[in-house]
């Protein structure tokens, strides 16, 4: 009974502060993921100081950003998800970070090209085959604290170009990132890792409005 206690409490940390376990719930993230991939998401990726950096896939809680009138779960309930006890239901979401804080993001209807303070975005490593890079246009300068988030499946994903007239403006607050996804590894088949798409090379240290986070 001991033994099983302690590992019991060892998979509660470990899910709680290092790793946390997250299955793909829809095609927005086409061809990078795929419905019902399993996700190992890294909690430490932005701990100790670190920022989430442009390119990355990340795992995040919705509520008040893409679900701006959903309340925070509170008592214990609030405790259990951030254990990552509970199930995630509709309120967790994975993209790919665009625009982080001080970026000017922007798609413009005449070419329907992503642009990065002012840097035309190479997304060919991760479109979705047959996708625009975006056929709603767009500019934004992203808040201090805040991410611009998008789907690699343009056309089938609801991401902050939806929720340009809500609260917060589409932008995802930092803080609501739970991790950072790194590797595929369920179905064996599709095992792999997650790295930064090489394009986002081209707007390392080009800032806009403000710096980068």
């Amino acid at each position: 009974m001991a033994v099983a206690g302690i590992c019991v409490g060892l998979l509660v940390l470990v899910n709680a502060f290092v790793a946390r376990p997250f299955e793909v719930p829809s095609e927005s993230m086409e061809n990078t993921l795929k419905p019902g991939d399993r996700l190992v998401v890294n909690r430490l990726s932005y701990a100790f100081g670190a920022h989430v950096q442009r390119g990355d896939v990340i795992v995040f809680d919705g509520t008040g950003s893409f679900l701006p009138y959903a309340e925070e779960p509170s008592g214990l309930r609030g405790l259990l998800a951030d254990l990552g006890l509970l199930p995630t239901g509709d309120s967790v979401f994975v993209k790919r970070v665009i625009g982080v804080a001080g970026d000017r993001v922007t798609c413009s209807a005449s070419d329907g090209r992503v642009r990065v303070n002012g840097v035309p975005l190479d997304e060919s490593a991760y479109l979705a085959p047959g996708d625009a890079p975006s056929r709603v246009a767009f500019d934004i300068v992203v808040p201090e604290g805040k991410l611009w988030v998008m789907g690699d499946h343009r056309s089938a994903s609801r991401d902050s170009r939806d929720h340009l007239g809500e609260p917060g403006g589409g932008t995802v607050p930092e803080q609501k990132v739970i991790g950072r996804a790194d590797w595929v590894v369920f179905p064996f088949g599709r095992w792999t890792s997650l790295d930064r798409p090489s394009g986002f090379s081209a707007i390392e240290g080009v800032t806009g409005h403000g710096h980068q986070g």
